[in-house]
């Protein structure tokens, strides 16, 4: 196992192009052995944050390390990509290769390479060796791509939207082999997407960014257990107090009804709600769509 908890660590950071913030300040914290989700709407900076954790591009300040290495160190940056499988929302193939050609093409830069893995995703994967590239479907093209990454003895599998376009079918094979892998070797897995009933069924952390800032990080576990909403219902207008128990994620009123959004539980909000003497108060728990859909239009 790794000596460091975090495989993927950022702190406050950002990047700039030409006067457009990309990213404004993102922290991250990616454990050994976790499978994290990377949840934010298009363009929030996913994308970007990723290129920045491959030597791809550069930040214009703060820190971004991957295996305890400085990502914008030219030398690190060679190890942490010698140490990382990438599979980008392009799939980066060459078209005029077959199938076989383009594994033994990428077998000869990684001495770790798994032959043992390569026949077992060659069999679940159904991929015919001498098909061209180019013929392949883009079920067929994300297979081989994560084949090429699973085999090649990474610590860390890096995917920038693996799912994009393909059929619920094809998504559902990705998804269980990126489990059944994790399983069974020491590999720590990060996943951007866009799509949540994903992130919900496989990952156990997420980390949810909107406009290049992170608006909430945790096991999943955790964030299931501590989001709740709080509905609040009053005889008359409902009034607008200003709450200072912690976790206090969005207040919003309307008409008789005051709801509250807390990531903090919902003990310390109803000792101060009971207060306010409403009629009625129902807490309910709050799913990861939910969680997501609320603090990302809280930004708008």
């Amino acid at each position: 196992m790794l000596a460091d908890p975090f495989v993927i660590e950022s702190s406050d950071l950002r990047k700039d192009y030409g006067g457009v913030e990309a990213l404004r300040g993102l922290t991250l914290q990616v454990p050994a052995g976790s499978i994290c989700g990377f949840l934010g709407r298009n363009g929030a900076g996913k994308t970007t944050t990723i290129k920045i954790l491959l030597g791809m591009a550069r930040q214009t300040s703060g820190q971004a390390r991957v295996f305890g290495l400085p990502a914008d160190a030219q030398d690190a940056s060679v190890d942490i990509r010698r140490r990382t499988g990438f599979v980008s929302d392009d799939k980066d193939l060459y078209d005029y290769m077959t199938v076989g050609e383009m594994i033994r093409f990428t077998t000869a830069f990684f001495p770790r390479w798994r032959a043992d893995l390569q026949q077992r995703y060659l069999r679940k994967f159904e991929l015919p060796l001498d098909r061209k590239v180019k013929a392949l479907s883009r079920g067929m093209r994300t297979k081989l791509a994560l084949l090429l990454a699973l085999c090649r003895g990474a610590e860390l599998l890096i995917l920038d939207e693996p799912t994009s376009g393909l059929d619920p079918a094809v998504t559902e094979e990705v998804l269980q082999a990126l489990v059944a892998h994790v399983a069974s070797e020491e590999m720590t897995v990060f996943f951007s997407s866009h799509q949540i009933a994903e992130v919900d069924q496989i990952a156990d952390r997420v980390a949810i960014i909107d406009r290049g800032r992170t608006l909430v990080t945790g096991a999943l576990d955790d964030l299931r257990e501590n989001f709740r909403r709080i509905q609040l219902v009053f005889d008359g207008d409902a009034p607008e107090p200003a709450f200072r128990a912690p976790g206090v994620e969005r207040v919003w009123r309307k008409g008789r009804v005051l709801t509250v959004l807390s990531s903090a539980g919902s003990d310390r909000i109803l000792d101060e709600a009971r207060a306010l003497g409403p009629v009625s108060v129902d807490v309910v728990p709050v799913t990861l769509k939910e969680i997501f859909l609320e603090t990302v239009t809280a930004e708008d």
